[in-house]
């Protein structure tokens, strides 16, 4: 019988309740300034889940913990479990108070590469939370495998390859336990219908500047 990773354990839901108490516990981090900067409350998130995320999951089974990563790598933070699953964690911060937010997750050809092994898990660590003084009041942790957010609440925008995105982090479908094939099909399935309509863009943009040169080669200098 093929191992299953953490995900299909019973364990998730005591790990996101104490990821949550870990990041209300903390006395207040932030000034009046920074805690209204999305940018600056995900660095200070991102640093306390660096220095206590191995202390919440529990030794046993956050094993070779690393948050040593440049900017632009897909991990944030990354460990291996008992069973050899290796689990890259993309750590986002949402808040609550927003309309409207829409997170890169992964390009679609990173996630390919990384999901050729059935070892590799790539994680998203969604924090939702409101500002309280110079702290703030986390509402809500996910913690899941990407293959468990559901395709009506994901889009792929045009950055490279192609670029994973949260619709919206205010109305997520997790459909928990999922297969990964089912999902990287789907996956497929949506780059068969985003890849011509990008060409038809890239065609109408291709005879919008034929035109554009048409008139400078007609210009005087």
């Amino acid at each position: 019988m093929q191992k299953r990773h953490i995900f299909y354990s019973d364990k998730i839901g005591q790990i996101e309740e104490n990821i949550k108490e870990l990041l209300n516990s903390q006395e207040d981090f932030l000034s009046t300034v920074t805690v209204n900067s999305p940018r600056a409350v995900g660095d200070a998130v991102q640093e306390i889940l660096t220095n206590h995320l191995q202390i919440v999951l529990g030794k046993e089974i956050c094993k070779n913990y690393s948050a040593q990563f440049a900017r632009r790598a897909m991990a944030d933070l990354a460990f291996e479990d008992d069973q050899g699953f290796y689990y890259v964690i993309d750590v986002k911060t949402h808040r609550l108070s927003t309309q409207f937010n829409m997170p890169n997750l992964i390009s679609v050809e990173r996630l390919a590469r990384f999901y050729e092994s059935d070892k590799n898990v790539f994680v998203i660590l969604l924090i939702a939370y409101d500002p309280k003084g110079n702290r703030i009041s986390v509402e809500n942790v996910k913690f899941l495998p990407i293959e468990f957010l559901g395709w009506d609440c994901l889009t792929i925008g045009a950055l490279g390859w192609g670029q994973i995105q949260i619709a919206n982090s205010n109305a997520l479908t997790i459909n928990y336990g999922y297969s990964r094939k089912r999902w990287m099909l789907q996956l497929c399935e949506a780059l068969a219908e985003f890849y011509p309509r990008e060409m038809s863009k890239l065609e109408e943009r291709l005879r919008y500047f034929a035109k554009v040169r048409e008139f400078w080669l007609k210009h005087g200098d």
